[in-house]
């Protein structure tokens, strides 16, 4: 799955936030007659972690095969082993993602559900409170947490689900010849004349796919004409990316940035750096501050979108295993670019003269904070952040 292999026919539907999420995620586990595949990178302890446990030990009550993989960091290592006890005895199969760094330090930080090969739902959404703050249960957010989740329905299902089949396997105990064997047996997708759906499914991992992510958004970006929005809470892209972003504004690309604030000192401090080049280049800045940003999106001259989990830094994409759906169908793009208007209308835009009227104090902080993160990542990545 080195590229993006697109098929239509797919019914596609937006669900912003946990409150169109989770009612849609459970129906459908509620529905499910044969097997579930799930995964997550948190799955709190919350109402919203109860409702989706309770839903898929009900099913596996059913008869259900039901699978869940969480990550071990993201869920907590007290808290995955007590959700773990608690699904399997009620009949839930588990697997936590690289316990005590086992595989490496790489994290899951995939957010898939397949239902009976039938409807999938691929996003940013993990399962937690929409209140709540991620990495502080205790922490209220003033608002809810702003991010998206698709509903898919279609020939694209069976490809999600076989990623999904495929990332069980590989948390189990079969051989690495196996694995990469299963991982090139890929299903060939049906052509269709009819383009409406037209969508994909890329994940990044450390085996077959490791720049998937990265290259679907180069392409689009290098092919922009007209408009290129983008929201992502964690903005720290090397230099291809960074190269590319500038590149579409000096050819008359109007390019929009909607980056989430206020969560992490040295992420914000790490995409701070980078203001002065991009807005000297015509690129459009904004922070969004009025709650937690969580969302991984971006439209591209309204005719290509991404939803998914990858953030767009060094992290996601080259060294976590992260699932975006694409898609190319002019109705959903446009109706998710609306989605991320209404996140610019409520960002404050950044201008290069504020900026600059910073204390030189703050500045410095950023570029030493970029220094930092770029020689740990190269370290991480294993000099793959560029």
């Amino acid at each position: 799955m080195c590229s993006v292999k697109y098929v239509a026919h797919n019914q596609l539907a937006i669900l912003q936030n946990g409150e169109a999420y989770f009612p849609a995620l459970i129906l459908a586990i509620e529905e499910a007659a044969e097997e579930i595949y799930f995964e997550t990178y948190i799955f709190a302890s919350d109402d919203a972690g109860r409702a989706v446990k309770g839903a898929l030990i009900r099913a596996a009550s059913r008869g259900v095969e039901v699978h869940v993989i969480t990550d071990w960091v993201g869920t907590g290592h007290l808290n995955g082993s007590k959700l773990e006890d608690e699904l399997i005895a009620g009949g839930v199969s588990h697997r936590s993602f690289n316990p005590w760094f086992r595989r490496g330090i790489a994290r899951t930080h995939r957010k898939i559900c397949v239902v009976d090969g039938k409807v999938a739902f691929v996003g940013g959404i993990n399962v937690t409170d929409d209140l709540r703050y991620d990495y502080d249960p205790q922490q209220l957010l003033p608002a809810p947490r702003w991010d998206f989740a698709i509903r898919i329905e279609g020939p694209l299902v069976a490809r999600i689900q076989r990623e999904a089949r495929l990332e069980w396997v590989r948390l189990g105990k079969l051989g690495l010849l196996h694995v990469i064997g299963l991982m090139r047996d890929i299903l060939p997708l049906p052509q269709n004349a009819d383009k409406r759906g037209l969508a994909g499914f890329v994940v990044r991992d450390n085996l077959h796919n490791r720049r998937t992510i990265q290259r679907a958004y180069l392409r689009a970006i290098g092919a922009a004409r007209h408009s290129i929005v983008m929201a992502n809470p964690y903005f720290a892209p090397g230099r291809k990316f960074r190269k590319a972003l500038a590149a579409a504004a000096s050819r008359g690309v109007e390019v929009k940035l909607l980056l989430g604030v206020g969560e992490f000192w040295l992420q914000d401090s790490v995409a701070q750096s980078f203001y002065p080049k991009m807005l000297r280049r015509g690129i459009k800045l904004y922070e969004y501050r009025k709650t937690q940003l969580h969302a991984k999106v971006a439209v591209v001259d309204n005719i290509w979108a991404t939803v998914g989990s990858s953030n767009i830094d060094g992290l996601s994409l080259f060294l976590n295993h992260e699932a975006n759906l694409v898609v190319k169908d002019v109705a959903f793009t446009q109706d998710l670019r609306a989605h991320i208007e209404l996140g610019f209308a409520d960002a404050t835009q950044i201008h290069l003269e504020d900026f600059d009227n910073r204390p030189w104090y703050k500045r410095l902080g950023y570029n030493v904070a970029y220094v930092f993160y770029r020689l740990l990542m190269r370290i991480v990545t294993m000099g793959d952040y560029t």
